[in-house]
């Protein structure tokens, strides 16, 4: 019976997987060594895989009796839904049925799917593929009144909603750009948990393919399921940590000018998890002299 798994969102410790074929000659694997006399002829191959630490989850696979347990680990203080697929598969079967998806809540385990042998004579193989996505998508995010995530006096908006440069997808439709000098002190908009902290990138650029993914950011999670985006900040430019939770007009980081940026700004965002994908969400936000208006740029 050949089992292969793909650990594509282990975390950043070496992991190893064995291989090795047993006195009927069939090919096993496993994820602890077999014992001497289960190898036949003494050849045990072992693979080892490495993935980056930056995982929201971790697929890990445990053998009970001739199936196989897939179960997603979250790494996070916050929920993350993912996404169990098959990436290549033959004479086997899984329950329930892949893809399959499922929400971890904050530092937790869920099994996601039993995989077996659709016949143990004949043998088959697998390769599997986790994905995460941060947030519960039945959260439902509610009205509230955010505050300005500066105290910098003067307010100036590079980019508002709907911004044809970078405003223009669903996970930042609604998001504003504050034009603000490199390290002017972030503070907390709202309430919530800190969910992710990402500060060790330096560069920045106009080169989408390169820098649209990479930037210093806080995510922020708040009571009701959405959360805030605080985006490129400086390097090491995050004063919090992740599970820490802060209170509303908390200092929280130094802004910058890191990743996919024409010039010194904080990007602002709410978003919630609309089923494996982020949406933003419309906000109201408060200065010193009210409500700040932002005209979309739709």
């Amino acid at each position: 019976m050949a089992l292969l798994v793909l650990c594509v969102a282990s975390p950043a410790d070496a992991a190893r997987l064995y291989r090795w074929k047993d006195k009927q000659g069939y090919t096993q694997y496993g994820d602890q060594p077999p014992q001497p006399d289960q190898v036949a002829g003494g050849d045990l191959d072992v693979m080892r895989f490495r993935n980056p630490p930056s995982a929201l989850v971790r697929l890990r696979l445990e053998r009970a009796g001739l199936r196989y347990q897939a179960w997603a680990d979250n790494l996070m203080h916050g929920p993350v839904e993912v996404l169990l697929g098959f990436r290549r598969q033959r004479d086997v079967r899984s329950a329930p049925g892949l893809p399959a998806r499922a929400v971890v809540p904050a530092r937790s385990s869920v099994l996601v799917a039993e995989i077996s042998v659709t016949d143990p004579l004949r043998g088959g193989d697998f390769e599997l593929s986790l994905d995460g996505m941060p947030g519960d998508p039945s959260s439902q995010p509610q009205d509230y009144d955010y505050r300005l995530p500066f105290e910098y006096g003067r307010v100036r908006v590079d980019q508002g909603p709907g911004g044809r440069f970078s405003h223009s997808d669903a996970q930042n439709l609604h998001a504003v750009d504050f034009a603000v000098p490199e390290g002017t002190r972030i503070v907390a908009s709202r309430e919530g948990l800190v969910m992710q902290v990402e500060s060790d990138f330096e560069k920045a650029g106009l080169n989408r393919e390169k820098y649209g993914g990479r930037a210093n950011f806080i995510r922020i999670l708040h009571s009701d399921g959405s959360m805030a985006l605080y985006a490129h900040l400086q390097p090491e430019g995050a004063q919090v940590r992740v599970g820490q939770y802060v209170r509303k007009g908390q200092y929280i980081g130094l802004s910058g000018n890191t990743g996919f940026s024409t010039a010194p700004h904080l990007h602002f965002v709410v978003q919630a998890n609309r089923g494996m994908r982020l949406e933003s969400v419309p906000f109201r936000m408060f200065g010193p002299l009210g409500q700040l208006q932002f005209p979309s740029s739709r």
